[in-house]
C-alpha cells in the first residue's frame, strides 16, 4: 500500500474508532428475559446508561433532560451538566444498534416495547422541542402519533417533568406522549396521548412497607389502580420505599397485586430478583 493510502487508512479507522464508543458498547450488549413491570428510575446514574437496566430486563427506563446550548443532556442537577452525555450518545445511538432491523423490537421474542421516560428539567416547550425533533431523526424505531393515528415500534417516549400540555396537544405529529398526574384522572385524555400516571406515592399513601399495609390504604391503592386501568392508564409511582429490606419487599409485593405497571427502583438487580421470583 503506498504510504499516503495508508495514513488515510488509519486516520479514517480511529475516526471511526472515537466517534462510536456507545455504538460498541451496545453491540455486546446481552438483553436479560424482560420484567413487563420493571422501571429504572435516574436510569442514567448507572454506569451504563440504558445498558445496565436491559441486561437486567428492565422494560422502561427514566432520563431526564436539560436543554443546554442547543443540546439535550443527560443529568438530574443543572450543576452536573458539565461533561454529561447527550441524550443521543446514552439512549438514542444505543438503542439504534439494539432494536431489530424493522425497528419494532427490542427484546427478542418479546411483544412488548420499552418504555422510555424523558423528564425535561428545563423550560418545557423549547426542551421538548428539541427532543421531539431528534426522536425524528430515529423515526425507523420510535412510536409516532399522527393526526390520532399510532404507528408502534420497538421504543415508546413518555414526556414527563417539564410537560408542554398545550403544545403536545397541538401536534398533528408527536414522537413522544404525555405522563398524566392522578389529578389527570376522569381527565378524558385519550390514552393514545396519555398512556401513563404517574405519582409521588407520598401523595396518596403513608405506608412505606412496614408492617401490614392498613386496610383502607390497601383498599385505596386497588381502586386506584382499578380506575386508571379502566380509562386505559398505565399506573407509576415515584417516591417508594428504595431501601433493601423486609419493607421494601412488603410495598413491592402490593404494588404488583395491585396492578400497578412500573415499580420504580434504582436497584436494577433486587428488582429483578423479586420479579423473576413471582413471575414478573
Amino acid at each position: 500500500m503506498l504510504p499516503y493510502l495508508r495514513t488515510l487508512v488509519a486516520a479514517g479507522a480511529a475516526a471511526l474508532l472515537l466517534s462510536a464508543p456507545q455504538t460498541a458498547a451496545a453491540a455486546g450488549a446481552e438483553l436479560g428475559q424482560p420484567l413487563p413491570r420493571a422501571h429504572a428510575h435516574n436510569d442514567y446514574e448507572h454506569d451504563r446508561p440504558l445498558l445496565d437496566a436491559l441486561e437486567h430486563g428492565f422494560t422502561s427506563v427514566e432520563a431526564d433532560v436539560w436543554l443546554v446550548d442547543g443540546e439535550l443532556r443527560v443529568a438530574h442537577d443543572s450543576w452536573e451538566l458539565d461533561g454529561a452525555p447527550t441524550l443521543e450518545e446514552a439512549y438514542l445511538d444505543p438503542l439504534a444498534e439494539l432494536v431489530s432491523p424493522n425497528g419494532k423490537q427490542l427484546y427478542p421474542g418479546h411483544d412488548g416495547g420499552l418504555q422510555l421516560l424523558i423528564d425535561l428539567k428545563s423550560e418545557g416547550p423549547a426542551t421538548w422541542a428539541a427532543v421531539e425533533r431528534e426522536l425524528a431523526e430515529r423515526r425507523k424505531f420510535i412510536t409516532r402519533h399522527r393526526d390520532g393515528r399510532v404507528t408502534e415500534r420497538a421504543v415508546e417516549v413518555v414526556i414527563s417533568g417539564n410537560r408542554p400540555l398545550a403544545d403536545m396537544q397541538a401536534a398533528e405529529l408527536r414522537y413522544s406522549s404525555y405522563d398524566g398526574r392522578s389529578t389527570d384522572l376522569d381527565s378524558g385524555l385519550d390514552p393514545s396521548f396519555m398512556p401513563l400516571v404517574s405519582e409521588n406515592w407520598t401523595r396518596l399513601f403513608t405506608w412505606q412497607g412496614v408492617g401490614e399495609m392498613p386496610e383502607v390504604e390497601r383498599e385505596r391503592l386497588h381502586a386506584y389502580v382499578e380506575r386508571a386501568h379502566a380509562q386505559g392508564y398505565r399506573v407509576r409511582f415515584w417516591a417508594t420505599n428504595d431501601i433493601a429490606g423486609p419493607a421494601r419487599e412488603n410495598l413491592w409485593t402490593e404494588l404488583r397485586a395491585s396492578g400497578v405497571d412500573h415499580i420504580n427502583t434504582d436497584d436494577l438487580a433486587g428488582l429483578q430478583e423479586f420479579l423473576a421470583g413471582s413471575a414478573g
